[in-house]
């Protein structure tokens, strides 16, 4: 197998925003190793899935090791896979907390060692966390701490990241979202949550995959929080 071909790892892959981003690399011509807890064996020669729990240390080597050996390079990983609760601080749980943090950090901490490992090897790469604008917005109706710290750690990562790597080669971008439409917020939600935005609607999922298109294109963007929330981290 060809080697010339870019390969892009995906997380949390197997639906809404994740399936988004697999189809639109496989589109522009990339292979793609797609993972998640329940994602569907694939018959697409480009396409490798690899079930597995992000949040356990050896799910991330498994799969930048599946990356390499399949497709013999990584190039983009998109941090995807994420966990969002919302609850008054007092009343999150133990089993919250864990979840959480297992998912939206150890989950990228242990695949981007790897993957920026393989990077390394190679002189380039591209890594995109997927974040929330709650870090930079919080709003009163929506308590959210566990994703304040979560999701606000990975944006500080990523500015750490780009500035150790920036001359290797290595790009370390995020992308900052709103509320976007997907099959987990139910039709009765829609409205609070259109009303979130400054301009009036939720994203959707493709302009999300936009987002993530454009970091991967411009190449003297680093260390950047690309939000697309529909102005709610601007204000209200």
């Amino acid at each position: 197998m060809t080697q010339d071909r870019k390969v892009a790892v995906v997380t949390g892959a197997s639906q809404g925003l994740g399936a988004g981003f697999v189809e639109a690399f496989l589109q522009r011509g990339y292979r793609v190793v797609a993972t998640s807890r329940s994602i569907a064996p694939s018959h697409n020669p480009d396409l490798l899935t690899i079930a597995g729990d992000i949040g356990l240390a050896d799910t991330g080597a498994r799969v930048i090791e599946a990356a390499l050996k399949t497709f013999g390079r990584v190039d983009t990983l998109v941090n995807n896979a994420g966990i969002f609760t919302a609850s008054p601080f007092t009343q999150f749980t133990p089993e919250q907390y864990q979840a959480n943090i297992a998912t939206n950090l150890h989950g990228f901490f242990h695949i981007t060692q790897h993957a920026i490992a393989a990077m390394e090897r190679q002189g380039q790469g591209h890594v995109v966390q997927i974040t929330t604008s709650l870090v930079d917005h919080a709003i009163s109706g929506v308590p959210s701490a566990l994703a304040a710290l979560t999701k606000g750690g990975l944006n500080a990562a990523t500015r750490s990241l780009a500035i150790e790597y920036a001359a290797r080669g290595i790009r370390v971008n995020a992308v900052s979202p709103g509320v976007i439409r997907t099959p987990m917020h139910t039709p009765e939600t829609h409205s609070f949550l259109d009303a979130l935005h400054p301009i009036g609607h939720m994203g959707e999922v493709e302009d999300i995959v936009q987002a993530v298109l454009y970091l991967e294109d411009a190449g003297f963007v680093t260390g950047e929080i690309l939000h697309v929330d529909g102005g709610q981290s601007a204000g209200h």
